[in-house]
């Protein structure tokens, strides 16, 4: 549990629902795993669909989304680049064609996105879930059609591994806030912005929060026996970690002290060069 995880936090999902498409960008990396997951949903029967997340400025990738017309509306579940660089071309192949995100640098043609007003979407249920963490403006989307419902959980829960908080805009106890909401959707079948869908958020969300916890254990046995730096806690909990991926994993380190602050102070001395809160 507290090693370095690459394995699905829950079991796959076995097929998508009919009334769901994932075109994958070409952008695989060590931190995009196959690449960026766009997602498109179409009620049957319904001229228009939904995309989520077009990902790269990818003019092939795009016209793949294009081709998926017509659109009615491009949703964002965070501002990263991999998930929003290609949304304001996508808009303009799409006729400008509105993008709603929480932050209000990556909507185009309308209305930032909000939990208190959910878009209307032909045919399908929708309805925005604030889980902020990985990023402040992170949310994911709790679709709907008939009985059938996905979590869309953008960089929140990925299809593989685990993901980093994003520190100082990630924060950890928002994001474990979030990981106890979406714990919460028990068999629903989660969409992650990187790697396989999975069959489960709920138990999803479960690995996660026991894991974050694990690493929690790691940092402070790491200030109590003398790490000074956020790199030496990195060096220590994260040994298992490709070096390359350290600076990822220093995001991580940072959100983690600063959430443990008041608990580790006693650990400190006044001429330690650990930064807390």
């Amino acid at each position: 549990m507290t090693g370095h995880v690459t394995a699905p936090a829950a079991a796959l999902a076995d097929q998508l629902p009919t009334w769901v498409t994932l075109l994958r960008a070409p952008n695989p990396g060590p931190m995009t795993l196959d690449g960026t997951n766009t997602w498109v949903l179409r009620a049957p029967g319904e001229e228009h669909a939904i995309v989520v997340d077009p990902g790269p400025a990818d003019e092939a990738h795009l016209a793949a989304i294009a081709a998926h017309g017509p659109v009615a509306l491009v949703l964002i579940t965070h501002g990263h680049a991999d998930h929003t660089e290609g949304a304001p071309r996508l808009s303009d192949l799409l006729g400008g064609v509105p993008v709603r995100a929480v932050d209000p640098a990556h909507t185009t043609n309308g209305r930032p996105l909000g939990a208190d007003a959910a878009p209307e979407v032909p045919g399908l249920t929708l309805q925005v879930v604030p889980t902020p963490g990985h990023t402040g403006d992170s949310v994911c989307l709790l679709v709907e059609h008939g009985d059938g419902r996905v979590v869309l959980t953008g960089d929140t829960i990925l299809g593989r591994g685990t993901t980093v908080v994003a520190h100082p805009d990630g924060h950890l106890g928002d994001y474990l806030a979030s990981l106890e909401l979406l714990s919460t959707y028990r068999g629903v079948p989660a969409l992650p912005g990187h790697g396989p869908a999975l069959a489960d958020c709920g138990a999803a969300a479960d690995f996660y929060l026991a894991h974050r916890r694990a690493r929690l254990d790691q940092v402070r046995a790491a200030v109590v026996a003398g790490a000074t730096t956020a790199a030496e806690v990195v060096a220590v909990v994260y040994a298992d970690v490709d070096r390359s991926l350290w600076w990822a994993a220093e995001w991580s380190v940072r959100a983690q002290l600063e959430y443990l602050g008041p608990e580790i102070r006693e650990f400190v001395t006044g001429d330690t060069e650990l930064e807390l809160p």
